[in-house]
């Protein structure tokens, strides 16, 4: 029988015509696009070909259209018409019915209406949203000089060096930028010029950051495979969905050989290799439980070719796992690390600091120079957030409260059967859904529901992984023992009602 075709056009076109269900059986192939529009745009998909015990059952009503696209003509569905004229309809944007923020205020964001959200996913402000001792240097700052730094100032030189003395001896030398991908894609030319070799080994199901070398990385949104002759991706370690079924020291094992299969399938190519660029609590990935022995053995095969091991941490770094820098919990000292996002808690910092020998010899062959990286400004905000993370103790706080959120996580699993598997580090967590915990089924529609749910009862959280059904959590690290009780009572009450 023939198959029939839907396109994104099609959907849309389905959705002009008032079609508001759609029977989807073995004959009918919908691209990824074409679905994606459909949870947009509100069309149901009905799922009704028997050997298609995993695909999702969406509950009617469960993908409401948005306001501004269904007629209405309240302030928050115009400011949503305006959005979708300037930025596009395509852009993303959180949560079915969007929530429009107007204030924020440390653990706590508020709407237009004066709701107030616990704010349980943004890990940019890390220390509290419009932190006063935070804002208050970055005013003064403002008000005193702002410029770039081929000027002597003394403000980077405190900054790096306050920085670096969080690190490892070896890490000891710093580049300032404005963004996580900035320090990424600088990381890849450092690797690449050190080392004379183009390629790099990431996962499959990763993201570090926007730019046109980057995107080659981006597993996370290309089905885990890169198209570029110089990236090759392999699979993450992880022990709830293990490689083969394997486990213990032949999982570590199984993974490590990958890498070294990678770093053959270079040399067969004809392409030097020129290192690893991974998270080190693989973060995107969906915080998987990396099988032990798995780091000792990759940064060898690694470093044994000749490449370098460098770590992203522009989500894990800065307290967020209970300690200063995740990296820590490896064992392992990068040849090269990056950092960002709650580097300037809001504010465009991030950087990337690495060993001596590795920028003196980039150095020696290319000048790097950023107009807005490290300006005074930014340093200054960068010694607040240290000062407040030291001050108030925060990364001691990741560690109590996250340990104290991850025994009633774990509890919650035992109560609902959705919850297959419960992984963290600190504050941040990882609650993978699923329809059956033997077959492991990825559970996406329902996941995306709890995260709908949850902000109509003032949490907010997401979703993230390769089938889009791991809840993804990043408390800000003021995070107390009573918000953590808010966002469990609270997600046990969504759960009961899925």
């Amino acid at each position: 029988m023939i198959k029939t075709f839907y396109t994104e056009q099609d959907v849309q076109d389905l959705v002009a015509n008032n079609v508001s269900v759609l029977q989807v059986d073995q004959y009918t192939v919908l691209t990824m696009l074409a679905k994606e529009t459909a949870d947009k745009l509100g069309l149901q998909l009905i799922y009704d070909n028997p050997d298609t015990k995993t695909a999702p059952q969406p509950t009617p009503g469960f993908w409401p259209k948005h306001e501004a696209r269904n007629g209405r003509s309240s302030p928050k569905s115009k400011l949503l018409q305006r959005r979708d004229k300037l930025l596009g309809e395509k852009s993303p944007i959180f949560y079915e019915q969007p929530v429009h923020l107007v204030r924020g205020e440390g653990v706590w964001l508020f709407d237009e209406d004066g709701k107030r959200y616990l704010d349980v996913y943004n890990n940019v402000p890390s220390v509290g949203h419009c932190h006063p001792h935070i804002t208050a240097a970055l005013t003064r700052q403002a008000q005193t000089l702002n410029t770039h730094t081929r000027y002597l100032h003394e403000t980077i030189i405190n900054y790096g060096e306050r920085l670096t003395a969080t690190l490892a001896d070896s890490l000891s030398m710093a580049y300032f930028v404005c963004t996580g991908s900035e320090a990424n894609e600088l990381a890849l030319r450092i690797a690449r010029q050190y080392t004379g070799g183009m390629g790099i080994i990431g996962t499959n199901s990763t993201y570090h950051g926007n730019t046109a070398a980057l995107f080659d990385l981006d597993t996370l949104f290309s089905a885990g495979v890169s198209m570029s002759p110089y990236i090759r991706t392999v699979p993450f370690p992880e022990t709830y969905r293990p490689l083969r079924g394997l486990t213990g020291v032949a999982l570590a094992e199984a993974y490590v050989v990958e890498v070294q299969g990678a770093i053959d399938a270079f040399a067969t190519d004809g392409i030097k290799f020129a290192g690893l660029m991974v998270c080190p609590i693989f973060a995107n990935e969906g915080l998987p439980n990396v099988p032990a022995g798995y780091w000792e053995k990759v940064a060898n095969v690694v470093r044994n070719a000749g490449g370098l091991l460098i770590f992203d941490e522009v989500q894990s770094g800065f307290g967020r796992t209970g300690k200063v820098w995740a990296y820590v919990s490896t064992g392992i000292i990068p040849d090269i690390i990056t950092m960002g996002k709650p580097m300037g808690n809001g504010y465009p910092l991030a950087g990337l600091i690495s060993r001596k020998d590795i920028v003196t010899k980039f150095q020696d062959h290319a000048m790097y120079f950023n107009t807005f990286g490290g300006n005074p400004v930014a340093c200054e905000v960068g010694m607040a957030v240290l000062d407040v993370l030291e001050q108030e103790n925060l990364i001691e706080n990741a560690a109590r409260v996250g340990a104290y959120l991850a025994n009633g996580l774990k509890k919650l699993q035992e109560k609902h059967d959705l919850i297959g598997d419960v992984r963290g580090k600190g504050l941040f967590f990882g609650l993978e859904l699923v329809l059956d915990r033997n077959s492991k089924t990825p559970a996406p529609a329902e996941t995306k529901r709890v995260v709908n749910l949850m902000k109509e009862r003032g949490i907010l959280i997401n979703y993230i992984g390769a089938h889009d059904n791991i809840l993804k959590m990043r408390p800000l690290l003021p995070f107390s023992i009573e918000n953590a009780d808010l966002l469990m009572s609270t997600l046990d009450e969504v759960l009961e009602n899925i």
